[in-house]
């Protein structure tokens, strides 16, 4: 038995020797050399590590992303920008209407000339048969002057060429301005009347078919009006053609004009009625009622314009209805005219796109179907090229001065 507990104290004795050896000679490595008091070079400060914040002296406040103006940065991702604010669209200052038409005189004799220089040339021949005349009538009713202007005109240009005698240029310049004023009727009162008789705005309602300019047309004559010193307000009847409304509203802000719209495919009437009584409210100088112009049924368009008419003078009389018409047209602008004169009391034209047109005489066959006058007329894409329209001008503009 001694001899066993013997045995087993030598053998953990051998064990514990054994693992010591193996322990010291892990640890006799030869260790590194101790760094010098004094370092030859500043070693960099270390970079902030993941999560840490980079070192900023504390007297001086850490800005965030939001407050460094960086245009165009993107944002870091999570984060809202901030909410962009519109800014308020700018209001023009149109030009005075004065001198209008005299300004685009130059633009409106390059495109119509055509008419006042073959007459005048078919009038200098040396002999004026019966073939020349007819060449004369032909030009006439191409540039749509009408059968009946044409044939007066003819009649009355033969009957003084006859007692003239001589015909120098100057001469027979003079003789056709004198007949194509006389047809134009300046005698006109051209004004458009937008001062009402009672305590309420003037009211103008403007119709015309879809396409001629009509909604175009009303923007610019708010236009006009701003630069007269009006204070206009606009109402966007027309609820049947898509960004009707869109559009006169966009011409009304560019002036400050002020629009009153409803829903698409709303009720014009209500509109119209909504634009009167808030001009009334606001001391409005004048409220420009725009309204559609389709001609699918013709019946349609007489209730709904008859509508609009008798809810509109449940406040106050209409003062001014101007028909829209395209110069280009010709004589199926006649025809539109004739429709709209069956359905509201026509009291005034405005003839869009005449600078384009060498069909200068529609002003003298509308007003003959009508037996009212062209008050304005459009001469150009610019905003402010809608002018007054002068008999005298149009006519220079026509033959030359």
């Amino acid at each position: 038995m001694e001899i066993v507990i013997l045995a087993v104290v030598i053998a953990v004795v051998a064990l514990g020797t054994i693992g010591g050896l193996i322990i010291g000679s892990r640890r006799k490595k030869p260790l590194p050399p101790p760094p010098p008091t004094t370092p030859d070079i500043t070693a960099p400060p270390a970079e902030p590590r993941v999560g840490e914040e980079a070192g900023t002296p504390r007297d001086e406040p850490r800005r965030t992303i939001e407050e460094v103006d960086l245009p165009g940065a993107p944002a870091e991702p999570g984060t809202q920008a901030p909410p962009a604010v519109e800014a308020a669209p700018e209001v023009e200052v149109p030009e005075p209407t004065a001198g209008r038409l005299v300004r685009l005189r130059t633009r409106l004799s390059r495109s119509q000339n055509a008419l006042g220089k073959g007459l005048l040339a078919l009038l200098s021949r040396e002999h004026l048969d019966e073939d020349t005349w007819e060449e004369i009538e032909d030009t006439l009713l191409t540039a749509d002057v009408g059968v009946q202007p044409t044939q007066e005109l003819v009649e009355r240009l033969r009957e003084r060429v006859k007692v003239l005698g001589t015909r120098t240029p100057d001469e027979l310049r003079t003789l056709l301005r004198e007949e194509l004023l006389t047809l134009l009727v300046p005698e006109f009162d051209r004004a458009v009347n937008t001062d009402s008789g009672l305590d309420t705005p003037g009211i103008v309602m403007v119709v015309g078919v879809n396409g001629t300019g009509k909604t175009t047309t009303t923007g610019k004559l708010a236009r006009v009006l701003v630069a007269d010193g009006k204070h206009v307000l606009l109402g966007a009847a027309d609820t049947f053609r898509a960004a009707a409304a869109d559009q006169l509203q966009t011409w009304g802000d560019r002036v400050g004009a002020r629009t009153v719209r409803g829903p698409e495919g709303g009720d014009p009437a209500s509109i119209a009625f909504d634009a009167v009584k808030e001009g009334i409210q606001t001391g409005a100088d004048v409220v420009l009622i725009d309204t559609a112009g389709r001609l699918h049924t013709k019946t349609g368009l007489m209730d709904e314009l008859g509508k609009v008419k008798r809810v509109i003078e449940k406040h106050a009389p209409l003062d001014e209805v101007l028909l829209v018409l395209d110069a280009t047209t010709g004589q199926n602008g006649l025809v539109q005219a004739r429709v709209f004169a069956e359905v509201v009391d026509i009291t005034g034209i405005v003839l869009t796109k005449l600078d384009g047109t060498a069909k200068g005489g529609i002003v003298i066959a509308v007003q003959r179907e009508l037996g009212v006058p062209v008050k304005l007329v459009g001469l150009g894409e610019g905003a402010d090229d809608l002018a007054p329209f002068e008999p005298e001008a149009f006519v220079d503009a026509l033959i030359g001065e």
